[in-house]
């Protein structure tokens, strides 16, 4: 175990339950009427675990991004991806798609035919992250990853940690993403200890979102998303006594104003206004 210096914790949230797409529950620690977003992270929301008899699974049907980029990790469930730029793709267990916005896209995630017809248990997690003003208005990009292409790193009591993007414990995930991002799920079974250390300078969050666990010395319970002051330092997770799971989540801050109108996240008041005036006159997909 390290000696290094840990970060300071600013707060820790305590996450909500609403409703949002075709009517799935979600547990969010933000945005909230308490805190808007922690640059560069716009929202986060647990989707479940929701269990569906057949015919009844939901999901969020056809609606458009601009401005930012969505992200979808599915733990159990899958789901269907279909966008303007043409893509159609199955998330499964385990996998990620990390969907760039950008100019602007129109895209739905459905439950798959199966997952409809045969019902069964829906977890996972959606993130937005902002964009920079100069790359708002960049080509639309997918990125789809299966659960076997993310990089995985085992910890000595039985647990591990799935990395999507940046690096944990030497390991690099594979997303490629637009500024410098950490994204990591991590397992971890009593006795085991997760030691992350973000770049200076950049927001480190972990979200605990099965049992309870220590962070950076600090008790937190399932549901608490800790979020950890922007000094040097290491972020270290312990696990409780029963399976811990978190999310790691780190980036570099963007600084710039963020003015956002549901699905759309710019700069400006004018350019949310522009921004819906292409979608509603057919401009928005370019």
């Amino acid at each position: 175990m390290s000696t290094a210096t840990m970060r300071t914790i600013e707060q820790i949230i305590k996450s909500q339950r609403t409703v949002e797409g075709g009517g799935f529950n979600v547990r969010r620690p933000f945005p909230t009427t308490a805190i808007d977003h922690i640059d560069p992270f716009l929202l986060l929301d647990e989707m479940g675990p929701s269990d569906y008899a057949p015919g009844k699974a939901v999901g969020a049907p056809s609606h458009p991004h601009r401005g930012f980029e969505t992200v979808t990790y599915l733990m159990n469930g899958s789901m269907e991806h279909r966008d303007t730029m043409g893509t159609c793709a199955v998330i499964r267990p385990g996998g990620v798609q990390w969907m760039t916005a950008g100019s602007g896209v129109v895209h739905s995630e459905l439950p798959t035919p199966d997952m409809m017809r045969l019902g069964g248990r829906m977890h996972g997690f959606q993130l937005w992250v902002n964009l920079p003003a100069a790359k708002k208005m960049v080509a639309p990009r997918y990125q789809g990853y299966e659960a076997d292409e993310l990089a995985v790193v085992a910890l000595p009591n039985g647990g591990s940690i799935k990395i999507v993007a940046g690096v944990v414990h030497g390991a690099a995930g594979p997303v490629e993403t637009t500024s410098p991002m950490t994204y990591a799920h991590a397992v971890l079974e009593p006795g085991d200890v997760v030691e992350w250390s973000p770049d200076a300078g950049h927001t480190a969050l972990v979200h605990v979102f099965v049992g309870g666990a220590t962070v950076n010395e600090r008790e937190v319970q399932e549901g608490d998303m800790v979020v950890c002051g922007r000094d040097a330092g290491m972020v270290r997770v312990n696990a409780g006594d029963t399976r811990t799971e978190v999310l790691l989540l780190g980036g570099q801050p963007l600084g710039e104003p963020v003015s956002r109108y549901g699905p759309f996240v710019m700069n400006t008041r004018e350019e949310i206004a522009q921004a819906v005036d292409d979608y509603q006159n057919g401009r928005l997909v370019r």
